[in-house]
């Protein structure tokens, strides 16, 4: 249902513009500087800027700058701008990293979501927004109370894998769409938590609008932005599972897993540290109150700036 209402608001968004109206998009950054795109108002997106900049651009840019404002690739520019693209091999990649992180963690719940099929429910609550250097992404759920003893084995963690494996394969794109609160509630209305997102996230804006997130016909409202497709993931592993908390709703547990981008591939020696670094369980308040008090730890990386796992 939710995928035939993301669907169905982004097709009346588009009614709203029958006739095409043309924009100017000037290019800053390093290469090509100064050049001048005219594209089309509410169509038009950072990724078709960058079809017109090189195939290496296409592959390469994560996020847009749009007049400083941080951009979604697939997300349709509204208005004449200055952009320019961002990589992780950026001198301060922080926040593609952020974006993949948060990619990364949607993909693992639209397999949590789907691995128990109608025979148990699953509550997605929310992907708690931690930095790469905690070592893991993480979605924190609530599954059906029969299943509150059941402890995840090294057998189960693999068929989740698989399932997320399956997603980055297929090469989705992932879609933002900014909505009114209403539109929101009526996607979500049989998840609590997902409502109590809604309403803090409406309440944020005078307008009342609510991002949400999309790749293939999986739905979520959460934080943004994101990376342009599943295919930019490469290494990745869902590798742990963690009991937080019981609420009135049940069990709160926390998935956890690790990725690296297609862009910085590392060898097995390393990924198989990072993986056993990632089944540690990440305390949220901990990692976010480190990376507030040492900035610099954004490090590094395989060619010296990227990704700092």
């Amino acid at each position: 249902m939710r995928n035939e209402l993301f669907t169905k608001e982004k097709e009346r968004q588009l009614s709203l513009h029958p006739r095409i109206e043309k924009i100017e998009v000037k290019y800053t950054g390093k290469l090509h500087s100064g050049s001048v795109f005219v594209m089309n108002k509410a169509l038009s997106t950072p990724y078709n800027c960058a079809m017109h900049l090189s195939e290496w651009h296409c592959k390469n840019s994560v996020l847009a700058y749009v007049d400083g404002e941080i951009w979604d690739m697939y997300r349709p520019l509204t208005k004449s701008c200055e952009i320019r693209f961002l990589t992780f091999k950026d001198e301060d990649p922080e926040e593609v990293n952020k974006a993949y992180w948060r990619s990364c963690a949607m993909i693992m719940a639209c397999v949590l979501k789907r691995a128990f099929k109608d025979e148990y429910s699953v509550n997605l609550v929310r992907a708690p927004e931690v930095p790469v250097i905690s070592g893991a992404f993480c979605y924190d759920v609530v599954l059906d109370n029969k299943l509150d003893d059941w402890k995840p084995t090294k057998d189960n963690f693999c068929s989740l894998t698989r399932d997320a494996k399956k997603l980055i394969h297929q090469d989705l794109p992932f879609e933002t769409l900014h909505v009114e609160a209403k539109v929101a509630r009526e996607m979500f209305q049989h998840n609590i938590y997902k409502m109590e997102m809604i309403e803090r996230k409406a309440s944020q804006n005078r307008e009342g609008i609510v991002p949400l997130h999309r790749f293939g016909d999986f739905v979520d409202v959460s934080e943004g932005p994101h990376i342009p497709r599943t295919s930019f993931c490469f290494q990745y592993e869902i590798t742990a599972a963690h009991n937080l908390r019981t609420d009135q709703s049940g069990l709160i547990r926390r998935f956890q897993g690790v990725s690296l981008p297609v862009h910085l591939k590392a060898h097995h020696t390393v990924w198989h540290k990072l993986l056993e670094r990632s089944k540690r369980l990440v305390n949220e308040e901990e990692y976010l109150e480190a990376a507030a008090q040492c900035p610099e730890a954004k490090d590094g990386t395989e060619e010296g700036k990227s990704v700092s796992i």
